[in-house]
């Protein structure tokens, strides 16, 4: 079997995102999302910046070595400074707001997202990168772009029940990362399926008591990002 290269799992998931968001008007984008206080629009609007960063950052080579890669990347983001957190959310409703429809923030990401995308085909495997005071192998970049846009898509869709679900590559990536951020001797339970690891990892949906005696002692780690 052939390797997915990093870039392809990027595109399936930015693909997934239009996807979902592609064909809504504007009631539409102001449904609520699985993360707190943001709409579709707004969500969107942070995914968007995703991809701008990925444009800069895939345009800035940067001297080796690295010193996170893809799982690690993520372990400055748990638990974090609730303040920063709730100031972001804050400053991304603000810009979503700043467009006169929400189906402008959709118009900009089909314009971005692509672009991010033919940036990561292009980039130099065996470069390196610097983002968010960190430097990463660039496929190592490009997978934390996935992981979040997987988990996101899962989020858009809480109220879209029909909305599609992200393609199987995404996952792959994301549920990976979580499987990285796991104790080496952590099994996870075996009744979830990818998507229910990626909402219970990240805090979207809590452990039940089933799953706490499953996870043992790990339990305690969950979230295991935000």
């Amino acid at each position: 079997m052939t390797a997915t290269r990093p870039d392809e799992a990027l595109a399936q998931a930015y693909d997934g995102i239009t996807a979902v968001v592609g064909h809504l008007n504007d009631a539409g984008l102001q449904r609520a999302t699985r993360c707190r206080g943001w709409l579709v629009a707004d969500l969107l609007l942070h995914l968007l910046g995703d991809a701008q960063r990925a444009l800069v950052t895939l345009a800035s080579p940067a001297d080796g070595p690295a010193d996170v890669d893809d799982v690690s990347y993520w372990r400055d983001f748990p638990g974090g400074d609730d303040n920063q957190a709730a100031a972001h959310a804050w400053w991304v409703r603000r810009s979503a707001a700043a467009f006169d429809r929400p189906t402008g923030i959709v118009d900009r990401w089909r314009d971005t997202a692509p672009a991010a995308v033919r940036a990561a085909a292009s980039a130099i495997p065996e470069g390196y990168v610097t983002t968010q005071g960190h430097v990463l192998r660039v496929p190592d970049f490009i997978a934390t772009l996935t992981t979040e846009a997987a988990i996101h898509h899962l989020d858009l869709t809480l109220e879209l029940p029909d909305a599609p679900l992200p393609g199987p590559l995404a996952v792959r990536v994301a549920a990976a990362t979580m499987d990285g951020l796991l104790s080496d001797d952590t099994v996870r339970p075996a009744a979830w399926d990818d998507h229910d690891f990626l909402l219970k990892a990240t805090g979207r949906i809590p452990l039940t008591d089933r799953d706490r005696l499953e996870l043992g002692e790990s339990a305690g780690w969950f979230p295991l990002l935000g």
